[in-house]
């Protein structure tokens, strides 16, 4: 892995003294798992490039982390990318290599610390499988660098697997050399999900340091304190309060794999207030809820009074007991009860329970289903049972990248077939809505980004006999 710094300060061989390396000389570095190399690709006084490249020994890296850990049993733990790539490594050989420049020394020309230089840093190869191009920007932008990245394919012979977590990062900026460091020397364990060190109170301390004068006011700055320390809860809202002792603190979440489902879940609230106010906009009497699930909709439903005649249908007889407790009906008045009505049914065959209704919410199913299996459910809804209004979401496939507990290449949730960007769907939705005499309309669901959209996409169809 590869680090350089670029910079055309003039004179630019300024920064060989803020660096306390001679141009002319091949150093280096003593690691416990390697060797750092410091040399200058390039050194005059038009321009200045350092390079750091960092050699690490995977076999050695196994022999003296021991036989432990969850890999231990495979050869996972001697064929990994750690030799390869910009992690927590990285991070510890620039410490050891340029420590005087980090620290703000420079005994032979002191005044040269606090000098504003342009500098061109560039990083590779950087991993950032949770949270990609977006976190990298996130990151490093709002400290005022100018971010360009270059992402890897997973295999150049085989596009089809997509791309990988790794990205060549271009860096470029106004500032001092020591501001420079402290930023990647915190970040690129940000970025880094196994670290090769134990965190603990000493890296709290670490943390605090480096991110003097910068961290408090980083936008993303609860994120980088739970990264930084690993998602270790009591680590992370000690640094967060000590960093803020002037302002009120609020809990740290620990960014686990539930983070991902808690996430969703609030997302989910916000789903089904925009399907509940289009169907009651729809001034539809009756309808029904395709894939109800655990009758969290059912219920919402039932507080509304312009809804006579409600129906359930999952295909799933035991999440039918769970949505009948969460409602509870056995408790409920008859007048109330004899509104709703819960019942069995996949929706890939035709069912006559399902015809004659005003209006049918399906929500986050579709994805579910075979994508061999979608003609049928069309058939089935709009063909046989025709409801004169449809409300449908599923995910849009382009926003997956902004959730950081989400791997690249992999979808919300284990039992997706499918996952689908905005003009799939759009173009898919639109073809059923011609075939099966319908008119359709498009709505984002969620918190929208100007370059990937909204979490959910939202149709609504609209049968061409109903004004």
């Amino acid at each position: 892995m590869l680090f350089t710094i670029t910079t055309t300060h003039s004179p630019a061989t300024d920064l060989c003294y803020l660096l306390h390396k001679h141009p002319a000389k091949l150093q280096a570095v003593e690691l416990s798992q390697g060797v750092a190399h410091i040399f200058y690709p390039h050194a005059d006084d038009d321009k200045c490039t350092v390079a750091l490249l960092l050699d690490i020994d995977p076999v050695g890296l196994v022999r003296k982390s021991g036989e432990g850990g969850p890999d231990a049993f495979t050869l996972g733990h001697y064929v990994n990318d750690r030799p390869y790539v910009s992690s927590s490594f990285m991070s510890v050989a620039i410490a050891k290599a340029f420590s005087t420049a980090m620290n703000g020394k420079c005994e032979k020309r002191p005044e040269l610390v606090d000098i504003v230089m342009p500098f061109d840093i560039t990083l590779s190869v950087l991993p950032a499988a949770k949270g990609g191009e977006l976190l990298i920007r996130r990151l490093f932008e709002p400290l005022g660098y100018s971010v360009a990245v270059e992402r890897y394919a997973l295999d150049e012979h085989f596009p089809e697997w997509g791309p990988s977590k790794y990205f060549t990062v271009n860096l470029k900026a106004n500032l001092k050399l020591k501001d420079l460091l402290t930023h990647v020397y915190v970040l690129i364990p940000v970025l880094d999900n196994e670290k090769h060190y134990w965190v603990s109170q000493h890296e709290v301390e670490k943390l605090l340091t480096k991110g003097e004068g910068w961290l408090k006011d980083h936008p993303a700055r609860e994120q980088i304190i739970r990264r930084y320390l690993r998602n270790i809860g009591g680590l992370a809202k000690n640094a967060l309060v000590r960093l803020t002792e002037d302002e009120p603190v609020g809990p740290v979440a620990p960014e686990e794999d539930h983070a991902q489902d808690i996430a969703r879940e609030t997302l989910h609230d916000k789903r089904l207030k925009v399907v509940l106010d289009e169907l009651v906009a729809s001034g539809s009497n009756t309808v029904v809820d395709l894939g109800c699930g655990e009758g969290k909709l059912l219920k919402m439903l039932l507080r509304e009074r312009q809804f006579s005649v409600i129906l359930g249908v999952d295909v799933s007889h035991r999440i039918l007991e769970r949505a009948a407790e969460r409602l509870r009906l056995d408790e409920m008045p008859p007048k109330q009860k004899e509104r709703i009505t819960l019942a069995q049914g996949a929706l890939t065959y035709r069912d006559k329970r399902l015809a004659g209704f005003d209006a049918a919410a399906i929500v986050e199913v579709i994805e579910h289903l075979d994508v061999n299996r979608l003609k049928a459910f069309e058939r089935v809804v709009f063909e046989f049972a025709k409801p004169k209004t449809v409300v449908l979401t599923t995910p849009n496939r382009e926003y997956n990248e902004l959730f950081e507990t989400l791997d690249a290449g992999t979808m919300r949730h284990s039992d997706h077939r499918f996952e689908w960007d905005r003009n799939e769907f759009e173009t898919w939705a639109s073809n059923v809505a011609v075939r099966n005499k319908y008119r359709v309309t498009f709505k984002p669901v969620g918190d929208v980004h100007e370059r990937v959209g909204a979490p959910t996409q939202m149709a609504i169809f609209k049968a061409d006999q109903y004004e």
